[in-house]
């Protein structure tokens, strides 16, 4: 499934901010935070790291969750993961 933007408000469980944080310290947040979550609940997180456009689908693709939507905000990104 390609992850979309989000174009309005999307409801999420947890949240992760890992602003500040270069590679592979988004991920490995994540890794945990959504280790914390139940199957399907939603994990946002925000990160300006330029790798994370790649690292954070990638890391999804491979452990099995789905990056549900993704957009630019300018000065970082932000994620939309449902956990596996």
């Amino acid at each position: 499934m390609k992850h979309r933007p989000y174009l309005q408000p999307m409801d999420f469980d947890a949240e992760l901010d890992a602003k500040g944080l270069l590679c592979p310290l988004p991920v490995l947040k994540a890794r945990k935070r959504l280790m914390a979550l139940q199957s399907g609940q939603i994990l946002r997180v925000e990160a300006d790291d330029p790798a994370a456009v790649i690292d954070i689908p990638h890391f999804c693709q491979e452990a099995g969750h789905t990056l549900l939507a993704s957009d630019d905000l300018g000065a970082s990104q932000v994620y939309f993961i449902a956990r596996a």
